[in-house]
């Protein structure tokens, strides 16, 4: 028998504000994986792989569909940093803070970025464009200090390498949006 939270008696008010979307991506990540023994990390990162975050309305959803407690799923979502209780911008940047990244700069890096797209760690840009993150190590420590934007990691990064990367990021989002 497949799990719907549409049909699970305790889910209630609280799943009903997922969208039909959401509510896909949490029963396709729950049916697809419950068997497998420590499902539930594998069930999050299945639904933030879909959704690009986990929802906060899907934890008594996630919970029912793995015997869980509510208590259990939320603790693992706010324990693992990496966990988006919001939708991101269109792009994630992430700014490596490992010892080798701040031996090589990465804290004036991280000011100049927080400074120049408005927002702090874990906050989006009122655009919805950008998405700011910390990172503790995109293994590319031979280039301290690194970026990740997307899945495209560049590394030697100066404030100045930031901004042609924001401006050229900028640019396909303004392209995108043109007829």
């Amino acid at each position: 028998m497949e799990y719907s939270a549409s049909h699970s008696p305790s889910s209630g008010a609280l799943s009903s504000s997922l969208t039909e979307q959401e509510h896909a991506a949490v029963n396709e990540a729950i049916n697809a994986l419950k068997s497998k023994a420590g499902a539930l990390l594998p069930v999050l990162h299945h639904i933030q792989g879909t959704l690009k975050y986990v929802p906060p309305s899907a934890v008594p959803v996630i919970a029912k569909g793995l015997n869980l407690s509510d208590a259990d799923v939320h603790g693992v979502i706010s324990f693992y940093h990496e966990f988006r209780h919001s939708p991101p911008g269109a792009n994630v940047i992430q700014i490596c803070r490992a010892e080798s990244c701040q031996s090589m700069g990465s804290r004036s890096l991280e000011q100049h970025a927080c400074s120049r797209l408005g927002i702090d760690y874990h906050q989006t840009t009122t655009d919805n464009n950008f998405t700011l993150e910390p990172v503790y190590c995109l293994g590319n420590c031979m280039n301290s200090p690194s970026v990740r934007v997307n899945d495209q990691i560049y590394g030697e990064m100066t404030d100045e390498e930031f901004d042609l990367l924001l401006n050229g990021l900028l640019t396909q989002v303004i392209e995108v949006q043109l007829p």
